[in-house]
């Protein structure tokens, strides 16, 4: 069986994967590196990532391999800090010698790594938020999530068509909300909105009402709040506890089971763009990603329980290295580079992906699904 995007659902559904027959590899191995923030304070990413690239390179290899050739898994874990990020990409790279590099699980750990990517001419293909990441676009550098401009855009849309134009934004002083906060700002104007109140927080701040009693004083008719971990959790209860009634949008950083546990009971009514794997059995029958969404819903959820948008990034990450190394019949790095330039119509959790010379993300705003909170679940927004 060739291991292409259009047998990706038939392999992915399978207990294992059968054996993969046109990869032509001078090494014994196909060395895969990654790099995530398994512990600390970013591990809801990193976790459900490192698990899910264990869980399908267990099954190709149980099953043969490709062509013969074990798939080889080299992880260290950051905890989530880019001066460690940069250490291991390093060892990565020059020790371990891997042949693609699959991870970054914060944008801030992935934009450290860039330079290391670049002057070593590795694949890299990073599972961090970003728009930063690809743009402008790196030859070397390629990733899976959605970005935070488009998360921006698709919170945006939907406030358009609430008659929202005056915001308050708050985000988290890390990369990704810094990131984020960014982007919102430029966008917002093309959109009809202005932004009325622009306040932050840091990673181990534990209370936030003095910044949104600033923004209930305001004339805001609505909350974006640009973050992940736990910090997005405290807003929203925050909001809550203040009696403020204004709707609240989430990024797509927090676009997992975790957060709405962490929240709890605040977090009714709360929107925020995501992948459409968290409202997979919603999807219609005809909508090509769904099969490939149930599947590895259901894989995961067998094996480590809840499933994350986050464990999803890297499960495109693996298949999108993993086919562009059968395309391109050789590990050889550029070839390989070459073909995850070229990945068409490829079906993952995060959208059909479709890269160019000039992007190097290959998705869409369609891409992303405008989720609310309801009874502690994920709805779609019709």
């Amino acid at each position: 069986m060739r291991f292409n995007k259009k047998s990706v659902t038939a392999i992915t559904a399978a207990v294992g994967i059968s054996v993969l027959s046109s990869v032509a590899v001078a090494a014994d191995t196909i060395k895969v590196g990654t790099f995530l923030a398994v512990t600390g304070g970013a591990s809801f990413l990193g976790d459900p990532e490192l698990k899910t690239l264990q869980m399908y390179i267990e099954s190709i290899n149980a099953s043969g391999g490709i062509d013969g050739k074990k798939v080889e898994l080299i992880h260290y874990d950051t905890a989530g800090k880019a001066k460690e990020a940069v250490k291991f990409a390093k060892r990565l790279i020059k020790k371990d010698r891997v042949d693609v590099i699959v991870g970054g699980s914060t944008s801030g750990s992935t934009m450290s790594v860039i330079p290391l990517a670049e002057k070593n001419k590795i694949p890299f293909i990073s599972l961090a938020g970003s728009v930063k990441i690809i743009n402008p676009v790196n030859k070397w550098v390629f990733k899976t999530p959605h970005t935070d401009r488009m998360a921006a855009a698709k919170v945006f849309e939907d406030m358009k068509r609430r008659g929202i134009s005056k915001i308050a934004l708050i985000s988290g002083n890390g990369g990704f909300g810094k990131s984020g906060r960014g982007q919102s700002l430029a966008l917002a104007p093309e959109y009809g909105i202005s932004v009325v109140s622009d306040e932050s927080y840091g990673a181990k701040d534990t209370d936030m009402t003095t910044q949104l009693t600033k923004i209930r004083n305001t004339d805001a008719e609505a909350i974006l709040n640009f973050g992940f971990g736990s910090g997005p959790a405290i807003v929203t209860k925050n909001v809550r506890q203040l009696g403020i009634e204004l709707p609240l949008y989430q990024s797509h950083g927090v676009a997992s089971k975790k957060y709405i546990e962490l929240a709890g009971d605040a977090a009714e009514g709360v929107r925020l763009p995501a992948a459409a794997l968290l409202v997979a059995s919603s999807l219609n029958d005809n909508d090509p990603q769904k099969q490939v969404l149930l599947d590895y819903k259901n894989r995961f959820e067998a094996k480590h329980g809840a499933v994350s948008t986050f464990g999803g990034h890297a499960y495109d990450g693996l298949l999108i290295a993993l086919e562009a190394i059968d395309r391109a019949n050789s590990t050889n790095k550029a070839k390989v580079r070459d073909e995850i330039e070229k990945t068409t119509n490829f079906i993952g959790t995060g959208g059909v992906f479709n890269m160019s010379a000039s992007d190097h993300l290959g998705l869409g705003l369609d891409a992303f699904k405008m989720l609310e909170i309801k009874n502690g679940n994920w709805t779609i927004v019709k």
